[in-house]
């Protein structure tokens, strides 16, 4: 605390010495301001005479001036050579009369939240590409700054105080020993319909299992289909695995899952053959294998159901859900980074995710060549984008998030026993 002393009794160097070994006591109380402690500077300078101190004692005066006002050493020693100049102490500064004009409004600040609110927030080039699309594609005029931000100024609002204001169990999959399915990471060659795909089991109670989800991408574009069934068992399972199969907009050539027994058994094997889908299953102490499907579980899954118990009963309920708002949000309007590998002068291969790379799975589906001829048939690609063009990108996240409170009252009544 910057201090005013009442220092009257301390006309000696011998006594300021003593007070700043703190063997001397004396009172105290704050300053107000900086015209109180240039006066108590002053002051000081003329009591004990400073311009004709020796240079020990100077230093015994800096100390206690530096100690009784609270100025750092280079800042006293500016003052003191005004005082010994005959200069008064004063300011020599004032706020600018033309101060820089701030690009970014707080208008613009609040719809950053709202889109990071409707989004889940979302990595910094992801959002910038909302930002754009919502601009260009859309034609929404409130979005004209921000479709300029980049993603670093982005991660700057994103740290100032209004934006922050208004921003206020696992089970281990069962392995087994199958021959079914081959041990290799799946190789999709520039070509769409290698999906890899993953359960996420959403937790028990009572010793009661809750549903499980299942969760497929695509390798290629990252088009992801989210479904839910009640258990994992051949009845409940295929079903769902058929409709989840035939919401992707291309054929299913590849099918990659870890070692789990709801994949790797003789019923979803002969589904693929089926299908003319190869097989493949992860490789032992290769945790890229299936890291795509993973990363989707945390980043998409659980951000989107969380982590409690939800019972079986209710599978039907959030596959409809998923089918009717999640899915289509995820792929048409939902942001993806997608890796570019660079070759350094070690011959390493780096991944890295340019901003330029950003889009929408539909987006990265659209730039693949002759992408329209390899589509199921009765779909194209003009089609999807008129799907997509029906609502913006925030008002679909909102759509959905009105849609998953709606399925989570729905579930939270139902499961309230009677009294």
């Amino acid at each position: 605390m910057v201090i005013d002393m009442n220092d009257s009794a301390l006309g000696t160097i011998a006594q300021l010495r003593a007070f700043l070994e703190g063997t001397l006591s004396v009172s105290f109380a704050p300053l107000a301001d900086d015209d109180a402690r240039y006066a108590h500077i002053a002051c000081v300078v003329r009591r004990f005479n400073y311009a004709r101190l020796s240079k020990p004692d100077k230093g015994v005066v800096r100390r206690y001036l530096a100690r009784t006002s609270g100025y750092s050493r280079p800042q006293l020693s500016r003052l003191l050579a005004r005082v010994l100049d005959g200069a008064p102490l004063g300011k020599r500064y004032r706020a600018p009369a033309h101060a820089f004009a701030r690009r970014y409004t707080a208008a613009d600040v609040d719809l950053l939240v709202q889109v990071d609110r409707a989004h889940g927030c979302l990595s910094g080039p992801a959002t910038a590409h909302l930002l754009r699309r919502a601009w260009h594609v859309h034609g929404d005029a409130r979005f004209e700054r921000l479709a300029q931000l980049s993603p670093s100024h982005l991660y700057n609002l994103r740290k100032t105080r209004p934006y922050q204001a208004a921003r206020l169990s696992f089970t281990k999959t069962r392995t087994v020993v199958n021959a079914i399915g081959e041990r290799r990471a799946p190789n999709p060659q520039g070509q769409a319909g290698f999906i890899r795909i993953d359960s996420v089991h959403q937790g028990d109670q009572d010793g009661i299992k809750g549903v499980y989800h299942i969760n497929a991408v695509d390798i290629l574009t990252q088009w992801e289909v989210v479904a839910c069934c009640e258990r994992i068992s051949e009845a409940c399972l295929l079903p769902v695995l058929e409709q989840l199969i035939e919401q992707f907009p291309f054929p299913i050539k590849g099918f990659h899952s870890d070692n789990g027994g709801e994949y790797i058994n003789k019923t979803v094997a002969a589904l693929l053959h089926k299908l003319h889908a190869e097989q493949t299953k992860s490789r032992p102490r290769k945790s890229n294998d299936n890291a795509l499907a993973e990363g989707k579980n945390g980043s998409v899954v659980r951000k989107a159901f969380g982590y409690s118990h939800i019972p079986q009963r209710f599978a039907g309920l959030i596959n409809a859900f998923c089918r009717e708002h999640l899915n289509p949000y995820l792929n048409l309007h939902r942001p993806c980074l997608f890796a570019k590998e660079v070759i350094d002068a070690k011959g390493k291969v780096r991944k890295t995710y340019p901003p330029d790379q950003v889009r929408t799975p539909l987006e990265k589906l659209a730039s693949l060549p002759g992408i329209d001829a390899k589509l199921r048939p009765g779909l194209s690609l003009e089609q999807l984008h008129h799907q997509a063009l029906q609502m913006t990108d925030l008002q679909a996240a909102q759509a959905l998030n009105a849609a998953r409170l709606l399925l989570f009252a729905t579930i939270t009544k139902r499961s309230r026993p009677a009294a």
